[in-house]
């Protein structure tokens, strides 16, 4: 495991740790146990997690959920921790680097946002940097569904187009903060948006994701 991905993955281990497996998510319909079910399921059953994408598999992702659901929350974490097995494709580093340290990142975010007393995450400037190239080659992908054009720029002045349309939208922030806009957490997002305001409306409608 690389450094950022391993990082991250421990991070969010401790917070699923500290949160218990009943704690609130920012993702719709999942606890915190669930949400440590969907990180395993992801890496360790690749039959299943096909089901993230694909209808056909959804049956199958659904029954590998509840299974490991099932199981102690402390063997979650631990194999959270453990990482995937040698077999597995995201146990060859750049595929866990390119994968993993957003995926991370996110899922971190959603056990910490989740709490009413969250604050902001101070994520240094490396990350931040490594952050910024993952959405330079993800955003035209998560925000396919835009309904108008998409700028995303960091304080340092740096754009990326992620959807071309008219009118645009400008959304400006931090790149972990605009990691969580494009990943469908809008509403905890630390951004500013830019635009008009029927415009900037139907951005924060929409659902973002890959």
């Amino acid at each position: 495991m690389s450094t950022h991905a391993k990082r991250e993955r421990l991070l969010l281990a401790d917070l699923l740790e500290s949160a218990g497996p009943d704690a609130p998510t920012l993702c719709e319909g999942w606890r915190t146990r669930e949400l440590a079910a969907h990180v395993v399921v992801r890496e360790r059953r690749p039959d299943a997690a096909g089901g993230l994408l694909l209808k056909i598999l959804k049956d199958r992702l659904d029954a590998a959920m509840a299974e490991y659901a099932a199981k102690p929350y402390e063997e979650l974490l631990q194999l959270i921790r453990t990482g995937p097995p040698k077999a597995s494709v995201y146990a060859l580093k750049q595929i866990d680097e390119a994968a993993n340290a957003v995926e991370f990142y996110v899922h971190a975010e959603d056990v910490r946002r989740a709490q009413p007393d969250w604050s902001p995450r101070e994520v240094d400037p490396v990350f931040a940097d490594a952050l910024w190239s993952r959405l330079e080659r993800l955003a035209r992908i998560t925000a396919r569904r835009a309904p108008v054009g998409l700028v995303l720029r960091r304080p340092n002045g740096q754009t990326v187009v992620a959807h071309k349309g008219t009118p645009v939208v400008t959304v400006t922030g931090e790149p972990g903060e605009l990691t969580m806009f494009l990943f469908g957490r809008q509403d905890c997002a630390q951004v500013e948006l830019e635009g008009e305001k029927e415009a900037i409306a139907r951005i924060t409608g929409t659902k973002f994701g890959i």
